[in-house]
């Protein structure tokens, strides 16, 4: 059985999403889709001993209604120095913010030369998937052909990409057709979020869905005692 996740890329995305990545044999950006404003693909939240803080890349959105996340270009090469600091300024006291600072400095000044917002979640992602020691294989929906049909899309690149076992995020099932996934003979699961631990933050209240960077700057190489219970 393989197991197969499409999902947007999104910004150094919470545990959640790396749950999912870990969760299955390949994961699939899906990039094709429609380029969405404020939601997730250009920014994330962290703790601030003020509460929650926005980090946003900023895109040339503005009349490209219809763009894609694949061809959302980046505006201000500044944003990567900006981010870095900030977190810096919020995290700098965190316990193991010393074991990731200067890998994570050297990864923005990268990112602050890329010109599309999927390079630099695509830079992040795996280089997340590294540190947590994440085996899945990442791929991009281009690589593959695309069908018709919200559902069908889905379907097509789980078949293109030998999968047997599809697993969606939760959100998804007020589109999926569940049973055509039934008559192309692959089993379809949700994925479940809830049941989280929480962990020592660093700023309060807690919070779950920031960035998977919090969890890294409070716990370290503990990070995956706060994330699911996964088999991989």
């Amino acid at each position: 059985m393989k197991k197969i996740a499409i999902l947007q890329s999104n910004y150094i995305p919470w545990k959640g999403y790396f749950d999912m990545i870990r969760s299955v044999d390949e994961f699939i950006l899906y990039d094709d889709m429609q380029y969405t404003r404020r939601d997730w693909r250009n920014r994330n939240l962290v703790q601030s001993p003020q509460g929650l803080h926005w980090l946003t890349i900023p895109v040339e959105a503005k009349g490209k209604f219809d763009q894609k996340i694949k061809d959302t270009m980046i505006s201000d090469k500044k944003w990567a120095k900006d981010h870095w600091q900030t977190l810096r300024l919020y995290y700098s006291k965190a316990p193991h913010f010393k074991e990731y600072a200067e890998l994570f400095e050297k990864t923005f000044v990268e990112c602050g030369t890329l010109e599309t917002l999927s390079e630099v979640n695509f830079k992040w992602i795996q280089l997340i998937c590294g540190i947590l020691r994440i085996p899945t294989k990442l791929s991009w929906s281009m690589d593959y052909e695309l069908k018709e049909g919200k559902t069908e899309r889905l379907i097509g690149l789980c078949q293109s990409a030998g999968g047997t076992s599809y697993l969606s995020g939760p959100a998804a099932k007020d589109y999926i057709v569940d049973q055509l996934f039934q008559d192309a003979g692959i089993e379809l699961k949700y994925m479940d979020y809830s049941g989280y631990p929480e962990y020592p933050q660093l700023h309060s209240p807690f919070q779950h869905g920031v960035s998977i960077l919090d969890l890294l700057f409070n716990t370290g190489p503990k990070a995956l005692n706060y994330m699911k219970q996964i088999s991989v």
